[in-house]
């Protein structure tokens, strides 16, 4: 049987849990994964083992999630076999995805290892962001910054090398809805004929003004990243004005 991999790509705490969880309400095969935790009453939809993996892939390579490597992960024989055996639990799934964020952080093992992968991505405004990692983690808002710029950064590259259909998590419920049942179908799943639930915009606690102050280099990626979640919708034939912002 041939199947391919739904790869949902973003920084921690901008829609990636939202997004995964929508595409299953699709029918998208997600396997084992965590259906519920206190950070996240609907469940991050993460992978245990999968992270598990991603996880010791950054330690060999003296990273982790908060501490981003500078290059490309080298990963061993034993982590691509791991790898492998990983991808061979879902064989017998025509469409499965997973999603971790670390998973910007060592793209490149997985995309050589995956049968025909469709990434698929989910940004939010940065200060949005490091206002939930310092809620989260007690971070200050600069750390926060900084590693929404490191992810978004690889995740910029991943759509200049790949297809990579971006969507925002800082848009309004119905135009994320919208976007999101066309993509879906596009994928090849079947959205079901009741509206989508996973998505509620009393669960996105954290929001921030598009004109706050950044940084230079979180400006600029955030602005090439709003221009291709507005091409998204333009190429899906979304009405622009839906976005609320």
């Amino acid at each position: 049987m041939t199947f391919s991999t739904v790869v949902v790509l973003g920084m921690h705490r901008s829609g990636t849990s939202c997004l995964t969880g929508s595409l299953e309400e699709a029918g998208l095969a997600l396997g084992n994964v965590d259906r519920k935790r206190h950070t996240n009453p609907k469940g991050n939809r993460e992978s245990l083992s999968i992270m598990d993996l991603n996880n010791a892939v950054l330690a060999a390579n003296g990273a982790a999630w908060d501490r981003p490597p500078e290059g490309v992960c080298h990963w061993s024989a034993d982590q691509l076999d791991w790898r492998d055996r990983l991808i061979a639990e879902y064989s017998d799934h025509a469409l499965w995805g997973f999603k971790d964020p670390r998973t910007l952080l060592v793209l490149e093992g997985w995309l050589q290892g995956l049968p025909a992968p469709k990434l698929v991505g989910t940004f939010r405004h940065p200060l949005a962001v490091a206002q939930s990692l310092r809620d989260r983690n007690g971070f200050e808002i600069e750390k926060g910054v900084e590693l929404w710029t490191i992810y978004n950064q690889r995740l910029f590259q991943a759509m200049e090398s790949h297809q990579v259909p971006l969507l925002c998590f800082d848009w309004s419920a119905e135009c994320y809805n919208a976007v999101l049942r066309r993509l879906a179908v596009r994928l090849g799943l079947t959205p079901p004929e009741t509206p989508l639930s996973f998505f509620e915009t009393h669960l996105r606690r954290n929001s921030s003004q598009p004109d706050a102050a950044l940084p230079a280099a979180a400006q600029d990626i955030y602005r090439h990243l709003l221009q291709r979640s507005r091409d998204l919708m333009a190429d899906l034939g979304v009405d622009p004005e839906l976005s609320g912002g």
